[in-house]
């Protein structure tokens, strides 16, 4: 919790206590299921939650936000962020279902209220959204054609609608069709750790 406290200090004590019991539980589901890799569950901390907490240094969601995280596995950046955002509703998609189930079962323990999970493709998806999240699922060129009709065309926050990807490395040949439109915002300009020094957040309004 040091890290997250670190750059976080304004969460409240259910958050705390609710960001606390991620760092037991997920180490418990990931003895019986590999959601995360077994040589990175140590990194818990900054690597996946801390990391999914990066898109809260670019947008502050306000109140009766929808945001789709695709392709949640075992809920990153989802968890974490339905914790910090508890007025925004979060729903949680993925294909494997042994991983949403981890996401559930996690969501369900620390009290969580404001997600919802669908185990399937993202074509089987229905409603609105304000933002579409994702964590190194795939390239920007595949995912914008899939998203694009959730997207509701009322802005509600200070950044509009659109896509926020986590990703890291050279996004260049990634971004070079949406060039005009995709802003790229660098972690290592909010946090000091040596995890986040080629982690990017790419944006795109659509």
């Amino acid at each position: 919790m040091e890290h997250i406290l670190n750059y976080f200090p304004e969460l409240t004590e259910t958050q705390r206590n609710q960001m606390a019991q991620l760092e037991e539980l997920y180490p418990e589901w990931n003895a019986k299921i590999n959601v995360i890799s077994r040589k990175d569950i140590e990194n818990l901390e900054v690597n996946h939650i801390l990391h999914s907490l990066g898109l809260v240094k670019f947008v502050k969601f306000t109140s009766g936000t929808r945001v789709m995280d695709l392709g949640t596995g075992g809920g990153f950046p989802g968890i974490p962020l339905a914790i910090y955002f508890p007025e925004v509703s979060f729903h949680l998609v993925d294909r494997i279902g042994k991983k949403l189930k981890v996401a559930q079962d996690i969501a369900e323990r620390i009290g969580l209220t404001n997600v919802t999970f669908q185990h399937g493709d993202v074509k089987e998806v229905k409603g609105k959204f304000d933002f579409v999240v994702s964590r190194a699922v795939m390239d920007l060129g595949e995912m914008v054609p899939l998203v694009k009709r959730f997207i509701d065309r009322e802005d509600r926050n200070a950044v509009p609608n659109g896509l926020l990807c986590l990703k890291g490395g050279d996004l260049s040949h990634e971004v070079a069709q949406y060039k005009k439109a995709a802003l790229i915002d660098e972690l290592s300009s909010y946090f000091k750790e040596d995890f986040f020094k080629t982690k990017k957040i790419l944006y795109l309004p659509l």
